[in-house]
């Protein structure tokens, strides 16, 4: 699915064509990229594999992902019910509407929303000017001109911008 750029791109504002869209160059986490495999798997060769394989980046993101859901996450349920003891709480029931009973089983996936977006914002997460562009277009029209005299006086000063242009 990595090659499709439905799944891959995400929705940004064109100038050309005046409204948002999905199509844009792939980031590097969807291109095909090699890789060449340690030493230490080099027994690897008998199922017919060299010394470099081709993979998405996407797809070592999604390894740790899975890894860290199958083993630690778990663990919410573990974990919340260590918090109640802390605070000598009987029931979420009480303290959360509607924990409780099912609810309790859902535990792991607060870990797990945690864990991902700590994830994407420490290994994933880029900033690019297509993004900041797109956080412009919000802004009402004299914000807008403020930000670019702002933005054009520290280009001038930083000698990036020749002044009166």
């Amino acid at each position: 699915m990595c090659q499709y750029p439905y799944f891959v791109c995400p929705i940004e504002y064109s100038e050309t064509l005046g409204r948002m869209t999905m199509e844009c160059e792939p980031s590097s986490l969807f291109r095909l990229q090699s890789y060449t495999l340690p030493i230490w798997l080099n027994w690897l060769k008998i199922f017919g594999l060299g010394d470099v394989i081709y993979l998405y980046p996407f797809m070592l993101h999604s390894l740790s992902l899975s890894l860290f859901s199958s083993v630690i996450g778990p663990f919410g349920g573990f974990f919340a019910s260590g918090f109640k003891r802390a605070f000598k709480i009987k029931d979420f029931g009480d303290v959360i509407p509607g924990h409780g009973g099912i609810m309790d089983r859902f535990d792991c996936q607060f870990l797990m929303a945690t864990f991902v977006n700590v994830y994407i914002s420490s290994f994933i997460q880029t900033d690019s000017p297509q993004k900041l562009l797109s956080q412009v277009h919000y802004l009402k029209p004299e914000q807008q001109l403020q930000l670019f005299h702002m933005l054009r006086e520290s280009l001038e000063n930083r000698n990036i911008l020749i002044p009166g242009n």
